[in-house]
C-alpha cells in the first residue's frame, strides 16, 4: 500500500481508493447513512502530508532519545501573552464558567487552560480536510483501527448535523476549540448554550461545557488541586521512593513520576510547598522533577492524571495546571 512511498505519490493513488472501497463498507455496517457516504466518499483523495507528518512524530521511530528540560517549554506555553488572553477569557466567561464548575466540579480555569494550550483560545484550531486525513492516515495502515474508527465517527458527525465545511482541524483528527477527536465528539461535547447543537467551533459555551464533561468523564475529582510547587530537600532518598510500576500507558511519561505517598508522608520527608498550600495531609501524590534535582518539583495529585488523559506529555499537563494557575490569580 503506501508502505514505502512519499509525498510524491499521485493523490489518486489506486490501493487508497481500493481501500476506501472497503473503508465504505465498514462504515455503512456500523450505521453510517448512506446518504452521507454517498457525499463523502466520491471525493476523497489520499493526502501524503499527514502521513509525512504522523511518521514524523517524536516516539514513532525512536523511543530512545534524551528528554530536554521543562523550562523552555514552559517560557513558551505559559506565556505573558497567553496568560493575559487567558484572564480576558476567564473574565468574558465567567458566568458561564460558574456554572459548568458548578455542574462539574472542573475548575473555570482548568477549562480556559485547555482551551488556551489547545487553539489559544479559538484563534487556531487547523485548517486540515478531516475526513482526508483521516482516511490517508486510516491507510498507511500503522494504526489503522484508530483511524478508520475516528473516520466513521467523523462520518457519523455529519449524519448528527454537523456540516462538512466544519470538519477542519489538525493533521491528525482533532477538530473544534478543545481539539476533540471525532469519536471524544460523539461522546462527551455538549450543548452549552440551550441551542440543541454542541457547537465546539463557534460557541464559547458548548466549548466550555465539552471540555467540563471531558474532565469529568475522565475522573476529575473537585476540590483538590492538579498539583503543587515544592522544593525537595537535597538529602531525599529517592530510591525510597521510587515509581515500581510500569504503565500499560504512555510508560515514558509515567515513569518520572515517583511511586504515591500522602501529603503527610511527602511533609515528613521535607518536601515543602513554594507558594500554594498543600493538600489536605490525607491526599495521595506523586513527585516529579522535570528539571531535575535542585530545581522547582511537583506533587501531582490524581487530577494531574486527568490533564494527561487529554494529551498524555508532562510538559502539557504542567503547562496546563500553571496556565490555569496564572489565570485566576
Amino acid at each position: 500500500m503506501v508502505a514505502g512511498g512519499g509525498p510524491a505519490q499521485a493523490q489518486d493513488d489506486p490501493g487508497f481508493q481500493s481501500y476506501m472501497v472497503q473503508l465504505r463498507q465498514q462504515a455503512l455496517a456500523d450505521g453510517v447513512s448512506v446518504r452521507t457516504a454517498d457525499a463523502v466518499f466520491p471525493g476523497l483523495t489520499l493526502n501524503p502530508r499527514v502521513i509525512e507528518l504522523d511518521r514524523g512524530q517524536p516516539g514513532a521511530t525512536n523511543t530512545s532519545s534524551a528528554i530536554p528540560a521543562f523550562a523552555p517549554y514552559r517560557s513558551q506555553h505559559v506565556d505573558a501573552a497567553r496568560i493575559a488572553r487567558g484572564r480576558q477569557t476567564y473574565l468574558a466567561q465567567r458566568s458561564r464558567l460558574q456554572r459548568i464548575e458548578q455542574q462539574t466540579g472542573v475548575p473555570e480555569s482548568i477549562m480556559v487552560a485547555i482551551w488556551g494550550h489547545e487553539t489559544n483560545y479559538g484563534s487556531y484550531t487547523g485548517n486540515f480536510d478531516l475526513l482526508r486525513s483521516l482516511a490517508s492516515l486510516a491507510y498507511e495502515g500503522r494504526r489503522r483501527s484508530l483511524f478508520a474508527g475516528e473516520f466513521i465517527a467523523g462520518l457519523k458527525m455529519l449524519d448528527r448535523g454537523v456540516t462538512r465545511e466544519q470538519l477542519k482541524g489538525s493533521w491528525a483528527g482533532a477538530t473544534g476549540n478543545p481539539q476533540f477527536l471525532p469519536s471524544i465528539y460523539l461522546r462527551l461535547a455538549r450543548d452549552g448554550d440551550g441551542d440543541g447543537r454542541a457547537d465546539i467551533w463557534n460557541s464559547p459555551a458548548d466549548t466550555l461545557a465539552s471540555i467540563g464533561n471531558y474532565f469529568t468523564d475522565a475522573g476529575w475529582r473537585a476540590g483538590q488541586p492538579w498539583g503543587v510547587a515544592v522544593t525537595v530537600p537535597a538529602g531525599l532518598d529517592r530510591s525510597q521512593v521510587r515509581n515500581r510500576l510500569v504503565s500499560p500507558r504512555c510508560p515514558r511519561v509515567f515513569e518520572r513520576h515517583s511511586g504515591w505517598r500522602t501529603i503527610a508522608e511527602w511533609r515528613a520527608l521535607g518536601v515543602t510547598s513554594q507558594g500554594r498550600s498543600l493538600p489536605a495531609d490525607s491526599v495521595m501524590a506523586t513527585l516529579l522533577e522535570p528539571d531535575g534535582q535542585g530545581a522547582t518539583a511537583y506533587l501531582l495529585t490524581s487530577n494531574y492524571r486527568v490533564i494527561l488523559d487529554y494529551n498524555c506529555s508532562n510538559f502539557y499537563a504542567l503547562s496546563v495546571g500553571l496556565l490555569a494557575d496564572a489565570v485566576e490569580r
